[in-house]
């Protein structure tokens, strides 16, 4: 016996009286956020990548003092090696500041709108949205997965 029904699960079903306007506002603001995830991510990847090419600056001092470029070895090794990407910061820093600021109360507000106006549920717009565009009854295209094969 299959446990499979038609239709979003209970969890991306809209609460009774919840208007279109509601739900497509909580869609934008979760879209939204899926934005800033993004955006997170990247700043790792800046955080990562600066680093990188920071021990890699010790590389290009040793093959310059190799190459008998001092001076050059000399600025790079006082300029760039550890330095600030923005004043008193280091990626680190900025990448811990995003998160305990903008990111932090980005998160408290998405999930406090869906709380307070869908009962916490998520992704209302998008499960209503899956269910115009799908071809109802055609493989490839169920509501929901069927874990009972």
């Amino acid at each position: 016996m299959s446990t499979h029904t038609d239709g979003p699960d209970g969890q991306h079903r809209r609460p009774a009286g919840l208007d279109d306007t509601t739900v497509q506002a909580l869609g934008k603001l979760s879209e939204a956020l899926e934005t800033v995830e993004r955006v997170r991510g990247h700043l790792y990847s800046m955080h990562q990548l600066t680093g990188t090419a920071d021990f890699m600056l010790d590389e290009a001092v040793s093959l310059f003092m190799q190459a008998g470029q001092t001076a050059m070895a000399e600025r790079i090794q006082r300029e760039l090696i550890g330095r600030n990407v923005i004043p008193g910061h280091w990626t680190f820093q900025i990448v811990e500041e995003f998160d305990d600021g903008y990111y932090a109360e980005f998160r408290a507000v998405e999930r406090d709108a869906r709380d307070q106006l869908a009962q916490g549920r998520r992704h209302l717009y998008e499960a209503e949205l899956k269910e115009q565009r799908r071809t109802h009854g055609r493989t490839g295209h169920e509501a929901q997965p069927d874990y009972s094969a």
